[in-house]
Order: C-alpha cells, then sequence, then structure tokens
C-alpha cells in the first residue's frame, strides 16, 4: 500500500462489521474523548483502541504512539482505521503507523465530527456523529 487512502465513517463501520481483526484507533486527545464522546463499536463487540496522536495540552507528538500500537496487540496484519476530529492528526498517525511497520492503515475522512457547519458548530455536516454512527459519552 502506498500512502493512507481515506474512507468514509460509514465504510470503516462495514469494515469493523466485517472483518473481525480491523480496529479504530482514535488519536484525539483525552480531553476531546471526555467531552465531546467516543465512538461505540459495543454493538460489534469491540472498543476503539484510545492512543493520542498529539499530548494535551502541549500538543506534543506523542513520541510513544507506535509503542502504544503494538501494546495493544495490533500488528502488521490488523486492518487500522486512524479517526480524529477532522482528518489531518489521523493522517498524519496513518502515515507514522505505515512506516512503522503497519501498512493497512486507513484514515477516517472528516473524522469524528468533521467541518463545521455555516454557525461554527461541528457534528452536523459531515464525518462520524453525522453519518449517525454510533457514539457515546465516556
Amino acid at each position: 500500500m502506498t500512502g493512507v487512502p481515506d474512507i468514509s465513517p460509514s465504510e470503516t463501520w462495514k469494515a469493523l462489521l466485517a472483518d473481525p481483526d480491523a480496529a479504530l484507533i482514535d488519536v484525539r486527545t483525552d480531553a476531546e474523548w471526555t467531552f465531546v464522546g467516543v465512538p461505540d463499536l459495543a454493538s460489534v463487540g469491540k472498543q476503539a483502541v484510545l492512543i493520542p496522536w498529539q499530548v494535551y495540552p502541549s500538543m506534543q507528538v506523542n513520541g510513544h504512539f507506535l509503542d502504544h500500537l503494538h501494546r495493544a496487540g495490533l500488528t502488521a496484519t490488523n486492518r487500522l482505521f486512524f479517526i480524529c476530529r477532522s482528518g489531518a492528526r489521523s493522517l498524519a498517525a496513518g502515515q507514522a503507523a505505515q512506516s512503522g511497520g503497519y501498512p493497512q492503515a486507513f484514515n477516517v475522512a472528516d473524522g469524528f465530527e468533521g467541518p463545521v457547519d455555516a454557525e461554527g458548530h461541528r457534528g452536523h455536516v459531515a464525518g462520524w456523529k453525522a453519518d449517525g454512527l454510533p457514539w457515546r459519552q465516556r
């Protein structure tokens, strides 16, 4: 695989349903997981893997990111779907994962909340929440 392909939240959901070894890695911060919510994969017998790409509040890149993937039990055989707020951090995380030996990395386009709407709010235009996929408050 060359590059990290974008995949829609709905296609990600279908892949998580179909592939028992597929994993969703949420690379947002602790604050985002707590105050915005997390994807709820309980109905498919999974949990999102929560590994921040950047560490709040400094927003420094998590220097242990690849170690965390490994400790989560993920291997080169897993299809890994990376999600963040809008798709930028998850793309960087997917690129790092590919460089670190995880060739099946995908970027969830538009992320968990997607772009802002006309009133400046997220979660209504595109992304996991806007697509009506399951999520919960942490």
